[in-house]
């Protein structure tokens, strides 16, 4: 190293013009390169898990939802799904197409609002705009079938509280139909583009084995060719999908996260496709009786839109928890964020961390 080199710390966040996150980091800085990236958490902490004490375990689920605004319907599912698991409680099977159907929805949405903020950190306004028109159509889908565009309230303990009517189905379909072709060109736009690539091929590589011991989650894992999605273990409806195999890439930087990314869009769709074709007919819930029992403990996995997410709960006889814990998939992926970040150029941070997709909100409960 140069005796003569000067370090310098740069503060980056939690405000950003192309950050949508409110990420705060300490940029250790040789000239233009950073050498360090120190993250600091908290700014937005609100203490939701302390609320178990406070509310009953069908009370929680809806502040369970209100965790994230886009991984609003993940949480009340990964959630329910938890306490399901404490309370042996099986639910009907439409109940489960229906969760994984709205579900996959919220996949699209997030990663189509991912998409589009991340051309608008490159200067395609036109492709943002497009984007959210698109995402639009997807929110219509949700307004029209559970009253909600954020937060739907479908979910509870022993099913869901709304059914889906095979006219809806067959619409949501042709919708998705419409959405799948547009979505497909904007796509190929974005993935072809020459700046594109020169902003991100090469751009915040992290290799396969640094992905593992970092215990990356997501599409960050994916994309340096992890083949790790937790629906690929067929919980609830996902077992009775014919064939899934989780979209990776061999890439490890930044144009590698975007590729993944972008084609889950097309492969949730499909999911969905599937479910609507298969979904058999009954019961949407079934009564919910009792309180977790004393000492009793059950944990839950979910694939959420930016990787697994994990809920563990305990009984301890009423209908207040115990204690109720979600590890959110960027808090285990903020230590990768600080790996790609190591060795950048300072102008190529925002561009990392958006292809990252940190989700603040989850991160800080």
């Amino acid at each position: 190293m140069n005796s003569m080199s000067k370090k310098t710390i740069i503060p980056f966040g939690p405000q950003h013009p192309v950050l949508p996150e409110p990420v705060h980091l300490d940029l250790v800085c040789e000239d233009e390169t950073v050498i360090e990236a120190i993250p600091q958490i908290g700014f937005v902490h609100r203490g939701l898990e302390k609320l178990v004490e406070t509310r009953d375990f069908n009370q929680f689920i809806y502040v369970a939802e209100r965790i994230c605004g886009i991984c609003a319907f993940g949480h009340s599912y990964g959630y329910a799904t938890c306490i399901e698991k404490l309370m042996n409680i099986e639910i009907p099977q439409r109940a489960e197409y229906l969760r994984v159907i709205w579900h996959e929805l919220s996949r699209v949405h997030s990663h189509i609002l991912w998409l589009g903020l991340a051309a608008d950190a490159f200067g395609f306004e036109s492709l943002f705009m497009h984007c959210w028109r698109l995402r639009e159509r997807v929110l219509d889908i949700f307004e029209k079938t559970t009253g909600g565009r954020v937060i739907f309230s479908v979910v509870k303990v022993g099913g869901v509280t709304r059914d889906i009517s095979d006219e809806h189905l067959a619409e949501i379909k042709s919708t998705l139909q419409g959405i799948s072709a547009d979505y497909a060109q904007i796509m190929n736009t974005f993935l072809m583009d020459a700046s594109v690539k020169n902003r991100t091929v090469g751009v915040g590589y992290i290799s396969k084995a640094d992905a593992l011991d970092l215990s990356m989650v997501g599409p960050f894992v994916r994309a340096s060719n992890v083949d790790f999605d937790v629906r690929m273990f067929g919980n609830g409806a996902y077992g009775d999908l014919s064939d899934f195999q989780p979209i990776t890439s061999t890439d490890g930087d930044c144009y590698g996260r975007c590729v993944v990314r972008a084609k889950e869009v097309l492969q949730s769709i499909d999911i969905i496709n599937e479910m609507i074709d298969k979904i058999p007919a009954g019961d949407i819930d079934v009564p919910v009786k009792g309180a977790p029992a004393e000492g009793a403990e059950a944990i839950a996995h979910l694939e959420q839109p930016r990787g697994e997410c994990f809920y563990y709960a305990k009984g301890n006889g009423t209908k207040n928890l115990e204690r109720m814990r979600m590890r959110t998939p960027t808090s285990v992926n903020l230590g990768g964020m600080t790996k790609a970040l190591q060795g950048c150029d300072l102008a190529d941070v925002n561009m990392i961390i958006l292809t990252i997709d940190p989700c603040i909100s989850c991160t800080e409960r």
